[in-house]
Parts: structure tokens; C-alpha cells; sequence
């Protein structure tokens, strides 16, 4: 039995098959399914290091705009800066090829503050509603490393007038549909965070990193340089670097304790 001649495609429906259809599945699959997002600097070190990759599930953030669920203290979330602040740090705004158009860099910061939470910052410690959030899970290292910082005006206050965006504060109550945003980088120039630009609105937000994908193996042991603000020495035993990014206990013992 002789197989039934397909029609030819049409110009069409080449153009769709071969060029469009595939590039409105891989937007339809990073914009509203997963994606995969690049680490650019050493605002959240030790956790993660400059040029690893970490999986975003995009689902999750649509379900929490539509009300679905909700980000909890620990996540590391990637978002936009405020609109106000990329107008004022120049850090903030990138330019495109040939200076064509400006944008907004995608940071990647941890969650510590929800919608109505009491944010203080006191010398290089942080407390949420009155409860001192441990946050030895980063700031052990940053000691051992010879430059934690407790004393500039980041590090003693919730937000800090240095770039004319927020005023000195030592406290802050995060306004409703926002999250306070610090790096993991406790030295005194580490991180540009809302301690900086303030709480970061709901619709900034782009998701949660969920986990490490690559580079598939590290060097157990990044050493810092706090003279240079930059990674000094990667050494020890390579090790897989495939790993979940959970919320530090921290967050866990923070909740019981304010659910009290």
C-alpha cells in the first residue's frame, strides 16, 4: 500500500516549524516553567560563587502573583531593583549593545524580611520582630575571613542613606506586597541590598533559586580577599557541586520562635 503524499508546507508553515515554533516554546518553557540563571559576583558568598548557575522553578512565582502560596524567609530569589534606586546607583542600570537601551540587572539576594515584618540591622546582626535571626551560617565565615563587618552604615543600619535612596534608618516595617533583600556578602561593601534601595516589590520578582546546577564540581574551600573585595584562592579537594539551596536552620528556628 502506497503511503498518502503529505501536502507541501507552505512558506508559513516553514517559517513556523523551523524558526518560530521553537522559539515560542523555549520562551513559553524559561518565562513560565523553569530557567536557568547565571551567578554574576560575590554578593552572596560563601553560598554561592561568581559564574554558577542555579535552576529557577518560574512556575512558583506565578502561583504566588496569583496568590497561590508565598517566598519564605531564606529563599534566595532573584528579582530587579526598584525602579527609583536603578536611577540612582549606577550599578544598578545596565546598558544594552551599542548603548541602545538601558535595563534593570536581575540581582540575586536572600529573603529575610516578609510583608509586615520589623526589620532591625545592629552592628552587622539582623532581628525580625524582635527575634535575633542566628545568621552564623554566613557570618562565621565572613569572621574567619577577617572582615565582617559590624560597623558601617550597613551594617548598623536597616537602610542606609549612602546612595540618596532610602534614609538612615535602624528600623524598618516591610510595606505590604515587598521583601527585604540581603546578600549573604557581610563585608562592608559585599552587597548592594535593601539596606541600600529598600524593600523589592512583589512584581520585580522572578523566582526562587532552587539549586546549583552547575559547574558540576568546585573546589571545596574559596578563600577572600578583603583588601581587593574579591575571591582570593579556590583550593582542597574538588567536590560535587549539585546541591539543593534549603533555607539555612536559621530561618526554621526564627519561625518556631515568633510562632510562640
Amino acid at each position: 500500500m502506497t503511503q498518502p503524499v503529505k501536502p507541501a508546507q507552505t512558506p508559513l508553515q516553514k517559517l513556523w516549524k523551523e524558526l518560530l515554533e521553537p522559539i515560542v516554546f523555549a520562551v513559553v518553557i524559561t518565562q513560565f516553567v523553569a530557567t536557568l540563571v547565571g551567578v554574576d559576583g560575590v554578593s552572596m558568598m560563601p553560598n554561592l560563587r561568581d559564574r554558577e548557575r542555579v535552576f529557577v522553578p518560574k512556575y512558583e512565582t506565578w502561583l504566588h502573583k496569583a496568590g497561590v502560596g508565598e517566598f519564605k524567609r531564606g529563599d534566595i530569589l532573584i528579582f530587579k531593583p526598584p525602579r527609583e534606586a536603578s536611577a540612582k546607583i549606577p550599578n544598578l542600570t545596565k546598558s544594552a549593545p551599542l548603548n541602545l537601551w538601558t535595563y534593570r540587572p536581575f540581582l540575586i539576594k536572600r529573603l529575610i524580611g516578609l510583608p509586615g515584618d520589623t526589620i532591625r540591622v545592629e552592628a552587622g546582626e539582623v532581628t525580625v520582630n524582635g527575634v535575633k535571626l542566628d545568621s552564623s551560617w554566613t557570618t562565621a565565615y565572613w569572621q574567619q575571613q577577617g572582615c565582617w563587618d559590624t560597623e558601617s552604615s550597613l551594617a548598623t543600619q536597616a537602610t542606609s542613606s549612602a546612595n540618596g535612596v532610602m534614609p538612615d534608618q535602624p528600623e524598618i516595617t516591610v510595606p505590604a506586597g515587598t521583601y527585604f533583600v540581603m546578600g549573604d556578602n557581610r563585608t562592608e561593601r559585599g552587597s548592594e541590598d535593601s539596606r541600600l534601595f529598600g524593600p523589592v516589590p512583589r512584581r520585580d520578582i522572578a523566582g526562587r533559586a532552587a539549586a546549583v546546577i552547575w559547574p558540576i564540581m568546585r573546589k571545596a574551600t574559596a578563600t577572600y580577599d578583603c583588601s581587593s573585595e574579591s575571591v582570593k584562592e579556590l583550593s582542597g579537594k574538588d567536590e560535587l557541586n549539585w546541591r539543593a539551596l534549603n533555607r539555612p536552620a536559621a530561618f526554621t528556628d526564627l519561625q518556631n520562635a515568633l510562632n510562640k
